[in-house]
């Protein structure tokens, strides 16, 4: 609604914007010429026009001040959610690790992005982060594919890379954020591609006016059991005893996916904070900027007013002087 109302606003402001400064009215009788006449009919522009600016200013401002609003509501909605999360990954990652660096032949680029506009840069920053792991996982013996969250990373990545995105997923915020519904997604995800490393991209929540993108890495079973073998970061993994019937794969199958539905978790409320914490500092911005063109307009419109009241009294004068003489 608000978004509506903050397009309607924009039209009805656009055609009052004129390149040309506004000047006082002459004492001299006016030449209708082209570039006198106005945006909205008016022969020059006159203290009206400038009335009609300063209430699309107005309404503009409220509208922004609304969001503003709104979007600190949001987030504080989420914030607690995404603190809490960042405890389900933690465990993942001290077992299996986080290792970005690993060489493997099938990479998925996991990009988290909003639904929405008027959020800042977080959209850009993170398809940005995107084509540049999609670059350097490049190869004559790789593959590298996307898995596109939120309809602004699909608008952009599809323009030049419509045939390696495997999934594209929107309207993932519509509802209240749970796990049930992340790993629903997850699982999703999971089943439609094929990988050997899945990279999420995500803006990581610091505060209000700083989030940091974030890139974290899923390896599947046959590459965190490879790197097992091989030693390094992984190779404490042969230390542990499984109990139970089942296999160290079905273990490290069933590990791997639990942990892409916790990571998804955190990352998708990580990016929601950032969302809202960046659409309320481009909302104060905005609110500000509205309010120092307001306060233009209002100098514009009293030198205008003054002008037209000053050259009333002269044409009142010079013409009591005439019949006078």
């Amino acid at each position: 609604m608000a978004m509506a109302s903050l397009r309607r606003e924009g039209r009805r402001f656009a055609p009052l914007i004129s390149p040309r400064p506004i000047t006082a009215v002459r004492s001299s009788p006016i030449v209708p010429t082209h570039e006198d006449e106005g945006p909205i009919g008016v022969r020059y522009i006159s203290t009206q026009v400038v009335r009609n600016r300063m209430k699309s200013v107005k309404n503009i401002q409220k509208i922004t001040k609304a969001m503003k609003m709104v979007a600190a509501s949001k987030l504080r909605a989420v914030q607690t959610k995404a603190e809490n999360s960042r405890g389900l990954w933690q465990p993942f990652t001290a077992l299996l690790g986080d290792l970005p660096s690993v060489d493997v032949k099938k990479n998925v680029v996991v990009t988290i992005s909003s639904d929405k506009g008027l959020c800042g840069g977080i959209n850009s920053t993170s398809v940005k982060i995107s084509k540049g792991i999609y670059k350097l996982n490049s190869g004559p013996e790789k593959e590298t594919k996307y898995v596109i969250l939120g309809e602004k990373a699909k608008a952009q990545l599809v323009r030049d890379s419509k045939k390696d995105i495997e999934l594209i997923i929107t309207e993932l915020q519509k509802n209240p954020l749970s796990y049930t519904q992340v790993s629903v997604l997850a699982d999703e995800i999971l089943k439609n591609v094929e990988y050997d490393a899945l990279r999420i991209v995500f803006n990581k929540f610091h505060s209000v006016v700083s989030f940091v993108p974030t890139v974290s890495t899923v390896l599947s079973p046959e590459i965190v059991e490879r790197e097992s073998e091989s030693g390094g970061k992984l190779g404490e993994l042969d230390s542990y005893e499984v109990e139970g019937g089942e296999t160290k794969g079905e273990i490290l199958q069933n590990l791997a996916e639990f942990q892409f539905s916790c990571v998804m978790f955190n990352a998708v409320l990580e990016n929601a904070c950032s969302e809202q914490g960046a659409r309320m500092s481009a909302m104060d911005s905005s609110s500000r900027n509205a309010g120092d063109m307001l306060d233009r307009l209002t100098l514009t419109y009293n030198r205008t007013r003054q002008a037209s009241i000053t050259t009333e009294l002269i044409e009142i004068i010079s013409g009591a002087s005439a019949l006078e003489g």
